[in-house]
């Protein structure tokens, strides 16, 4: 057998509904479509979500939840990780850890925190810092400075 000889089970291919092709067609005239009426017009019809005027469910469900609009989303980066990307005495901001990759969005800024162990003194400029990870900038002999 090859690809050319395959072709459908008998009686599975049925001839299209040929409409609006004259009296003699058994689908002349109105075309299946009836008479009058919403479904018989051009573009007619209701959308899926439509209730047949019931209030729709999307009403009908309470609203939940808040959105704080005030909301402050921080890129964040742990002490551990700059511990393995940057050289001792290195100063990090922003737009280096955009830069080398580190981040991919700043957001509303850059916040530190102190998940891991930090073992070089680094300069490191962000807008938020956790009190580990300052703590651990401090310790290792280092600066932790709050921008913007």
């Amino acid at each position: 057998m090859r690809l050319h000889d395959l072709k459908p089970a008998p009686g599975a291919i049925k001839r299209a509904k040929r409409v609006g092709r004259g009296p003699g067609s058994g689908h002349g005239k109105t075309s299946c479509r009836g008479q009058k009426g919403q479904r018989s017009r051009s573009g007619g019809g209701v959308p899926p979500w439509f209730e047949g005027g019931q209030t729709p469910i999307h009403r009908r469900l309470p609203k939940r939840g808040f959105k704080n609009i005030n909301r402050v989303e921080y890129a964040v980066i742990n002490v551990g990780k700059l511990d393995t990307l940057f050289e001792s005495g290195a100063e990090i901001t922003p737009e280096v850890l955009l830069e080398r990759g580190v981040l991919k969005k700043l957001l509303d800024g850059v916040k530190v925190l102190g998940d891991g162990e930090l073992t070089k003194a680094l300069k490191i400029k962000a807008h938020a810092f956790s009190s580990s990870a300052k703590e651990k900038i401090e310790a290792a002999g280092g600066t932790a400075e709050v921008i913007g």
